[in-house]
């Protein structure tokens, strides 16, 4: 099992911008996919944005394109998702996960961490 921990959610203004990260330790960090997901109060957890092993394939919900970057550190066991000109549809836990193949699919990511909550204020 892989443990993961996510840091740097917070409050920031609509406009803003934060710098998610995700440490992962445990079993074996490759070869892995990992994703964002995100749970606002109310509503299911959603994917966010994933990226493969080495980096080469990338993808993002369509509301947060142009605006979010994921990116990761293999040799540092960390992956990170910067998020740009934020806005307060964008507040929710943010969420990182492994999955054993590159997917969107919420159920086929194994390992989760606990959240960290990102607020942005309108």
């Amino acid at each position: 099992q892989v443990h993961l921990v996510e840091s740097g959610g917070g409050l920031v203004q609509a406009g803003g911008s934060l710098r998610l990260s995700c440490a992962a330790s445990g079993r074996t960090f490759s070869p892995s996919a990992m994703g964002w997901f995100r749970q606002a109060p109310g509503k299911e957890r959603e994917f966010v944005a994933l990226i493969s092993w080495r980096g080469r394939t990338t993808a993002y919900v369509d509301s947060v394109k142009g605006r979010f970057t994921i990116s990761r550190d293999n040799a540092e066991n960390t992956m990170y998702l910067q998020m740009n000109s934020l806005k307060s549809e964008d507040t929710a836990v943010y969420y990182c996960a492994v999955a054993e193949r590159v997917t969107t699919r919420r159920d086929e990511y194994d390992s989760w961490g606990q959240g960290t909550q990102v607020t942005v204020s309108s």
